[in-house]
């Protein structure tokens, strides 16, 4: 990715060279790097107030109370996590942060998660290197369990009900309607997250 972004540039101001334009891409980058610092700003604002809800609703116990709640559809994506394991809580506050909209805040969760899933996989004692022993420059590679592929991609696909990040960046940008984003965001989401629950058991039940 650094090779290719740094391609894009080069190119660009060979480009803007030939064509004498090389002043306009120097206005171009310092006012996209003021309006990147601007947009930092703001998103900070919203994160650290949605950041800050997420560690309130944790203290108070409603996260926890949250992953009760989703157990028998926790149960039914990671049938084999146990009922009682960490990792049911930390892969809960993922979701629920995901589901409002909170990428970042939801980033330390999904983390937590994939080490418990991991420390689970040892205890079980499953294999936790490819067979043949063989992966880059002759190491040997971890392979992610079942439980850790489907919580990746339920992670990725991310059910939101609430798009802060994208309202904060269309509030940002001057849009006329900031949450209008927020029925197409249901939508999308809904179907990205239903095609993944149906993809992760295919392939559960192929294995």
């Amino acid at each position: 990715m650094n090779y290719l972004w740094g391609f894009m540039i080069v190119i660009g101001v060979v480009f803007a060279a030939f064509h004498g334009t090389l002043p306009e891409v120097t206005e171009a980058a310092l006012s996209s790097a003021k309006e990147a610092v601007a947009l930092c700003i703001t998103m900070m604002g919203v994160m650290s107030f949605w950041v800050g809800i997420m560690r309130i609703a944790e203290n108070a116990g409603i996260i926890e109370g949250a992953a009760r709640k989703c157990m028998p559809f926790l149960k039914f994506l990671f049938p084999n996590i146990p009922k009682d394991h960490p990792a049911n809580r930390y892969i809960a506050a993922n979701m629920i942060a995901n589901v409002f909209g909170l990428g970042w805040a939801a980033t330390p969760a999904g983390l937590k998660a994939m080490e418990e899933l991991a420390k689970l996989e040892e205890e079980m004692g499953n294999p936790d290197y490819r067979s043949d022993g063989k992966g880059i420059r002759g190491k040997r590679e971890r392979v992610a369990s079942n439980e850790m592929c489907t919580f990746l991609i339920l992670n990725i696909s991310s059910l939101q009900l609430i798009p802060v990040n994208m309202i904060a960046y269309r509030s940002q940008y001057g849009s006329v309607n900031p949450a209008g984003i927020i029925a197409p965001a249901i939508v999308a989401t809904f179907v990205s997250t239903a095609v993944a629950v149906i993809y992760c058991k295919i392939i559960d039940r192929i294995q």
